[in-house]
C-alpha cells in the first residue's frame, strides 16, 4: 500500500469511527432524554431491549472490521456480564476470538526486520498457522535453535508479532476517542463527574505500552517476582534473546482456557473453585502487590491442572499471559481501597461515604448524609446477595431504589478519578468472569476473608503506632525528675543567692507527680496493648493485662502519707 493510499485508508477509519459514535449518541439522546420529557417513557423502555441488541451487532460488525483499539472496547463491554444486559454481551462474546488473522507472508517479513535473522535461523520450527489473532498482534508456536534451547532450558515456545502498521492503527484511533471526549465535555452530566479527555490521554498512555514488547517483557518479570512464591499462579518465560519491540518469544504456557467450562469439569477441576481462586489472586494483585493484570479477559488467562501430593497447592493454577496492559496502584489509592473494601464487606455506609472521599470519587465538598442514608437502605435489602440472589429480585423493586435514590445520587460531586480507568477494567473483567464460570458466584463471599485479614493487617499498625506513641511518651515523662535534678544541681553549684528551699519541696512534688503521671501512661499502654493482643496471642495479652495491675498502684496511692508542708 502507497503511503497516500494509506493516508486514505486511515481518514476513512477515522470518520467511520466518527459517525458511528455520533449517530449512537444520537439515538440515547432521542431516546433517553427526549422521549421522557414529551411523557413517552414507555416508548423508550418497550425499545431499549431491540435497541440495545442492534447497536451491540453494529459495534460488533464495526470492531472486527477495523480491529485496533475497537477490539479492546467490545471486550470490555463483553466481560461485564453483572451489569450489561445479555443483549450486548452475548453478542459481543465472540470478540475475543474473532479478530481476523494478519497473512503470514506479512508476519513473517515483520520478524525477521526485527531481528536482523530469517526466521529459520532465529527458529528451528515456525508455525505459519497462528495460534491466536489478537487485536494489536498475532501469536504463532515456534522452536528454538539447539543453541537457544541449551541457553534457555526452553524448547516449544511462541512468538508474539505485531500486526504491520499497528502504530499508525492506533494513532488513527486515539485520535477519534479524543474528538469523541471533547464531545463528552459538552454533556454536563458526563463533565461533571469524568475527566474524559485526561481519561483518554491515560488510555493513550496504556496503548502505547502496549505495542511496546519490551515494556510488557519487563512486566511480565516483575510480576513473576511478585507470584515466586505462590502455587496457584503461572505465568510464562521470556526469552530474551528473541525478543524486541514489535517481537516477543516466550515459553509456551498453553492450557485450558479460564471459561471453558466443559474442559474444567473433564479435567476434575470445578468451575466454581477457579472463580474463588481467581478473584483471591486479583485482591492479592491490588492490594498486595500494587501491581494488577488489567486485561484480564479469558484469552489471557488458562488453568493449567497440576498433579501434586500437596493439597494444600491444589489441583490447577492459573496461567497469566499479555502483560502489555497493567496497572500500577498507588500507595495513596491502594489504602483508599483497602478503606472501601472494609467499609463494604462490613455494610458500614459513612465508611464507605469516606473511602470514596479518600480516593477521590466522591468530593469532600459533598452533603453525605442522605448517600449514607440511601446506602444504609441499600446495604439492608441487598447486601450479601451473589449475582444469582439478585437475578430474582422483583425488578419492580430494583426500579423503585433507582427513582428513589437516583435523583440523589446524581446531584452528588461525583468523578472518575484518571488513575482508576485501568483498575476499574481489571475489576469488570474479574467480576464478569467469575459470575460466568460461576452463576451463584458471591463477591462477598469472596471479599470478606480478604477484608478480615486487611483489618487485622490496619489493627496491627495501629498497636504498633500507639506502642511507638506511648514508649515516646513514657520516654520523655520518665526522664523528668532526672532533667529536674539537673536544672537543681546547677543552681546549687550557682551563684544564685535566693532562697530554693520553697522552690525545692515543689520540684519534689512535680517530681512525684511526673512518675505518678509515667506510671499513669504505662498502666494505660499495657493495658490497651493487652486487650488488642488478646484475640491474636492470648497468653501474652493476658499477661500484660495482669502486670498493668502495678504501675496502676504506683500511679494511685505514690505519695500518699507522705505530703509535708508546702
Amino acid at each position: 500500500m502507497t503511503d497516500a493510499a494509506a493516508r486514505g485508508a486511515h481518514r476513512a477509519r477515522y470518520r467511520r469511527i466518527l459517525s458511528f459514535a455520533g449517530r449512537e449518541f444520537l439515538k440515547i439522546w432521542w431516546f433517553e432524554l427526549v422521549l421522557p420529557r414529551l411523557g413517552m417513557s414507555r416508548v423508550a423502555e418497550r425499545t431499549r431491549g431491540p435497541r440495545m441488541q442492534t447497536f451491540a451487532r453494529r459495534f460488533h460488525t464495526l470492531a472486527v472490521e477495523l480491529g485496533g483499539l475497537m477490539i479492546k472496547v467490545g471486550q470490555f463491554m463483553s466481560s461485564r456480564l453483572d451489569v450489561l444486559p445479555p443483549e450486548i454481551t452475548k453478542e459481543l462474546e465472540g470478540l475475543q476470538d474473532e479478530v481476523p488473522a494478519v497473512p503470514t507472508s506479512a508476519i513473517r517479513a515483520l520478524a525477521e526486520a526485527e531481528l536482523g535473522i530469517p526466521l529459520e535461523r532465529a527458529y528451528a520450527w515456525f508455525d505459519d498457522t497462528p495460534v491466536a489473532a489478537a487485536s494489536l498482534g498475532q501469536v504463532h508456536r515456534a522452536r528454538l535453535s539447539a543453541l537457544d534451547a541449551a541457553d534457555t532450558g526452553l524448547e516449544d515456545v511462541v512468538v508474539k508479532v505485531q500486526r504491520p502498521g499497528i502504530d499508525e492503527i492506533v494513532a488513527v484511533d486515539l485520535a477519534a476517542l479524543r474528538r469523541v471526549a471533547r464531545w463528552l465535555t459538552r454533556v454536563r452530566l458526563v463533565a461533571d463527574r469524568v475527566d474524559a479527555p485526561a481519561l483518554v490521554e491515560e488510555f493513550a498512555e496504556t496503548s502505547r505500552e502496549e505495542i511496546d514488547y519490551l515494556h510488557e517483557a519487563a512486566s511480565a518479570e516483575r510480576f513473576r517476582e511478585n507470584f515466586a512464591d505462590d502455587p496457584r499462579v503461572g505465568m510464562p518465560e521470556i526469552v530474551w534473546e528473541r525478543s524486541t519491540r514489535r517481537v516477543l518469544t516466550l515459553s509456551d504456557v498453553t492450557a485450558i482456557k479460564i471459561n471453558d467450562t466443559d474442559a474444567l469439569r473433564a479435567a476434575g477441576i470445578d468451575p466454581a473453585q477457579v472463580a474463588e481462586v481467581f478473584a483471591e489472586v486479583m485482591f492479592d494483585q491490588v492490594f498486595t502487590h500494587s501491581f494488577v493484570h488489567a486485561d484480564p479477559h479469558p484469552g489471557n488467562i488458562f488453568v493449567t491442572p497440576i498433579s501434586s501430593t500437596d493439597a494444600a497447592a491444589g489441583r490447577f493454577r492459573l496461567t497469566f499471559i499479555d502483560f502489555g496492559m497493567m496497572a500500577e496502584i498507588p500507595a495513596s489509592l491502594r489504602d483508599g481501597l483497602r478503606t472501601l473494601l472494609i467499609a463494604v464487606t462490613g455494610r458500614d455506609s459513612r465508611g464507605l461515604v469516606a473511602a470514596a472521599q479518600e480516593i477521590g470519587v466522591l468530593l469532600p465538598s459533598a452533603d453525605t448524609r442522605e448517600l449514607e442514608r440511601a446506602l444504609t437502605a441499600l446495604f439492608a435489602r441487598f447486601g450479601g446477595m451473589g449475582f444469582a440472589e439478585l437475578s430474582k429480585v422483583d425488578p419492580r423493586e430494583f426500579r423503585d431504589f433507582a427513582e428513589e435514590f437516583g435523583d440523589m445520587v446524581r446531584s452528588l460531586p461525583l468523578q472518575l478519578p484518571e488513575n482508576m480507568l485501568l483498575l476499574i477494567r481489571a475489576v469488570s473483567l474479574t467480576s464478569g468472569m467469575c459470575s460466568g464460570l460461576d452463576p451463584a458466584f458471591n463477591v462477598w463471599d469472596a471479599a470478606e476473608p480478604y477484608a478480615g485479614r486487611l483489618l487485622r493487617d490496619e489493627s496491627g499498625n495501629i498497636v504498633q503506632a500507639f506502642a511507638s506513641q506511648a514508649m515516646d511518651t513514657m520516654n520523655t515523662t520518665w526522664r523528668l525528675p532526672k532533667r529536674i535534678d539537673d536544672i537543681i544541681t546547677r543552681v546549687d553549684d550557682g551563684t544564685v543567692s535566693f532562697d530554693t528551699s520553697r522552690l525545692e519541696r515543689r520540684l519534689d512534688r512535680l517530681e512525684g507527680i511526673a512518675r505518678r503521671i509515667a506510671s499513669g501512661v504505662l498502666f494505660a499502654a499495657m493495658l490497651i496493648g493487652g486487650a488488642l493482643l488478646v484475640p491474636a496471642v492470648p497468653p501474652l495479652g493476658i499477661t500484660l493485662i495482669c502486670v498493668s495491675a502495678l504501675p496502676l498502684l504506683h500511679s494511685l496511692f505514690a505519695g500518699v502519707g507522705r505530703r509535708g508542708p508546702r
